[in-house]
Formats: structure tokens, sequence, C-alpha cells
């Protein structure tokens, strides 16, 4: 069951601000070459079939990559008023959260995908092609070499899988004009505490619960945590089958000790026999 609400690192580049990497001019291209991602099964699968075809894959699955999605009904009761998905990727969540709450915002920057959604969108949700930070303008989205933005590890950040990038418009949630917004899930890799930054008065006006991929090798944890602890927030983690509270559990100890599970990729990670989990998701209550 979800758990009862209680009582009571590197800056991302800004919209129209392309960042350098350190040492790096980011106005030289060809001078730093970016570390290619090991390309998983599914990697090499995707591109031999439909687009349609691998979302609804994708989909379909996910809940087994992500236990948390398969217990929505703990995150965002039944009666929910405006859900947000940001990073949407191939809509895992935005099609899960459409039969939930009365409004789901999904906000996409590969536009690619953000027109996928679209088409496959229930009549209640709302796509936003643009990637979500802490200032509306225009960014670099990064993305790996051989990679369109399907492979989910695009960010505003840019880290040494990256290796080309596309300009992308960028909003605030406070921005959006949303009301009632009971449920945010954030994926964004890296970029968490710019999004964070950007929905300052929606998170004191509604108090959402927050759901937040957070990943230690990407970018440091604390900052995030440390962020919403100032603003009243608590930590829940799902390692097994039970919600424990995140100063119980070493969060950034077991990414470095499960790391390896993380490289595996969706296919070997749904399907049996499966490994450890890699918990990589806290769910914030106010």
């Amino acid at each position: 069951m979800r758990p009862e609400r209680p009582e009571g690192p590197e800056r991302p580049e800004g919209p129209g601000k392309p960042a350098a990497r350190p040492g790096k001019s980011a106005g030289r291209p060809g001078k730093s070459v970016a570390r290619r991602p090991p390309r998983t099964l599914a990697a090499r699968l995707a591109p031999l079939l439909p687009t349609r075809l691998v979302a609804a894959a994708a989909r379909a699955v996910y809940p087994r990559f992500e236990p948390e999605l398969a217990r929505l009904a703990e995150l965002c009761p039944a009666g929910c008023g405006t859900a947000v998905d940001v990073g949407g990727w191939y809509g895992p969540w935005t099609r899960r959260l459409s039969k939930r709450a009365r409004q789901v915002v999904t906000v996409e920057p590969v536009p690619h995908l953000a027109r996928l959604l679209t088409a496959a969108a229930p009549p209640n949700v709302r796509v936003v092609q643009a990637a979500a930070t802490d200032r509306p303008g225009i960014a670099r989205l990064w993305l790996p070499p051989d990679d369109a933005g399907d492979r989910g590890v695009s960010s505003l950040v840019r880290r040494d899988i990256h290796g080309h990038a596309l300009e992308v418009p960028c909003v605030t949630l406070d921005g959006l004009g949303l009301r009632d917004v009971d449920f945010v899930k954030i994926d964004v890799d890296g970029n968490e505490l710019a999004v964070l930054r950007g929905a300052e008065a929606l998170l004191t006006r509604d108090r959402p619960a927050l759901f937040i991929e957070l990943e230690s090798r990407i970018q440091p944890i604390a900052p995030v945590v440390d962020h919403l602890a100032e603003r009243g927030y608590t930590g829940w983690v799902l390692p097994a089958t039970t919600w424990l509270p995140l100063t119980s559990f070493p969060l950034e100890a077991h990414q470095a000790r499960t790391s390896h599970v993380a490289a595996q990729g969706l296919l070997r990670r749904v399907l049996p026999p499966r490994g450890p989990r890699y918990v990589n998701s806290v769910l914030f209550l106010p």
C-alpha cells in the first residue's frame, strides 16, 4: 500500500545557453568523442520494427521494469485531478495515468515521440512538445550518437554517452497553467532539480505526490532530496513489496552495488530469469 503522508551538481544547460563540457568548448564540434552506451537487445531490435509496435510493447512490459507503475493506484488514487508526466517517452505512464486522472499533461521534448504520444493519446491527455526546466526558451537536448530519442536517455544535461543534440523548446511546469495537480512523475536524466525549480508555485499550491527517477551515476541525489525536504516532502522507495522511508534505504550505495543491472536494458530486466532489482525512483509525499 502507499505510505501514509507524514503529518504536518552540474547545472543543466539553460534555454538559449548551450553548456560546454569541462575543458571543451561547446562551439567546437569534433573535439570530444561520446562514449557509446552498450546497445541492448531492445535497442538492436527496435529499428527493425514499426515504431507504434515498439511503443505498444514497451507500454505493455513496463510495469515489470518499473514495479511502482503496477501499483499506480497507491500513487495516484481514484479521483485524481491533474497528473503530469514529465518525460513521456513511449507513454507507459501517460496511458495508465489517463485511466485514473481527470486530465493528464505529458511533457516530451523529442519531436517524433511527442507526435507518437499525441496520435495515440486518449481524449483527456494533452501532450506538450518541449523540455521541462526552470525557465522558458530554447535549449539543446543531448542524445547518444546513434539515437533519435527512442532509447530514453536524452537530456538537457550532457553526459559522456551523448554525441549530438537538437534544439527544443523549453517550458516550466508553472508556465503551463495547470490546476488541481495531484501527481507528477519526472524522468529527465539529470535535469530533475531544474524541473522542480520551475514548478515552485505548483508545489506550494497543490502539494502533489512526486515520483522522480534519481540516478547517482548521472547526478548526485542529495540536492533533489534536500530541495524537497526544505519544502516538507519525505521520500519513499519500493525495493521489494513494501514502501520504505528513503532515510532508511542507502539509495546511492544500492545503485553502486546493482549498477550492472541498469546496463542490461529493458528486455533483459523484464524477462525471466530476473536478477536483483535496481531501484532508481523515489516517491516524495508532502
